[in-house]
């Protein structure tokens, strides 16, 4: 019986072997997918945080209530970063952005000192943004609000048709990796189909040749999922150094999030596939097997 045991125990190696693999593979895919989606999500947000508002002020303002309202925009739960242009520094941009250099725009109101203020993601959009923009002009010391409409509009559009296709492949990926997993865990589990019998027809009662088996189930989800997070780490680090600009994109609690997730999807569904198999093996009867 110990031989028996030993040899079909070496007969499992190799099908261990190739579902660790397999569902390596699949894990990593599926973390790439994941990565993307983070990026896309990240650069999405950094696009929608670089919109500016413009606070233009009125003419001769006193200096206190110039403060005041720059003091007021910083505690808006919508703001998420504020900066004072005056009318020097209004001129020199509009220099650098082509324009000419007549000193007599220091005197004109077409070039007002300013407020500028970036928005916090969620309140970029073109309802919110309206609303804001009647607040602020009901403030004595505030001539005028602008903000880029028609790219807010645009990007609150193309964000939305992105976010739908994003989430649709995410469902469909998602359904295809469980299917996956489920056939390889499946496929290692036919290897041991005798085992299981044997084990039950001479008395094994079903929880004692299920937990090994599950155990097994675990450890292998637990390092395939560590596997595929190491590929998918490695990955991430050289796409950095090749392209700097990921960087920017780099979110720590998220990327811990889509480890996490691998680790439990992993874990989870080879543990399921192999319960399921086990069942499946222990309710057939021995000719059914061959």
């Amino acid at each position: 019986m110990a031989q028996f045991g030993k040899a079909s125990s070496k007969r499992g190696k190799p099908s261990y072997f190739m579902s660790i693999l397999g569902v390596t593979l699949v894990l990593f895919l599926l973390g790439v997918l994941g990565w993307l989606g983070i990026n896309s999500r990240k650069l999405m947000q950094n696009f929608k945080e670089s919109v500016q508002v413009q606070v233009f002020l009125k003419q001769n303002i006193k200096e206190a209530d110039r403060i005041a309202l720059q003091d007021s925009l910083k505690a808006r739960p919508y703001v998420n970063t504020v900066s004072y242009t005056d009318k020097e520094q209004a001129k020199q941009e509009w220099v650098k952005s082509g324009g000419e250099d007549f000193s007599e725009f220091l005197e004109n109101s077409l070039l007002p000192a300013s407020i500028d203020f970036t928005l916090k993601e969620q309140f970029v959009d073109s309802a919110q943004l309206v609303s804001i923009k009647q607040q602020l002009l009901q403030n004595a010391a505030v001539d005028e609000v602008r903000y880029p409409t028609a790219v807010v509009d645009k990007m609150e559009k193309n964000f939305r048709t992105i976010s739908i296709v994003l989430i649709g492949v995410a469902i469909i990926v998602s359904i295809l990796v469980i299917i996956l997993i489920d056939n390889t865990i499946r496929l290692a589990m036919f290897s041991n189909r005798f085992l299981i019998k044997t084990m039950q027809m001479v008395g094994a009662t079903r929880g004692f040749i299920a937990k090994p088996l599950n155990i097994r189930a675990i450890i292998n989800g637990a390092i395939s999922a560590v596997i595929a997070i190491i590929a998918l780490w490695a990955i991430i680090k050289g796409a950095e150094s090749f392209y700097p600009g990921f960087r920017a994109l780099y979110d720590t609690q998220m990327f811990l999030g889509l480890f996490a997730i691998l680790l439990l999807i992993g874990i989870s569904i080879t543990l399921i596939s192999t319960y399921m198999s086990v069942r499946k093996y222990l309710r057939m009867k021995l000719d059914e097997l061959y």
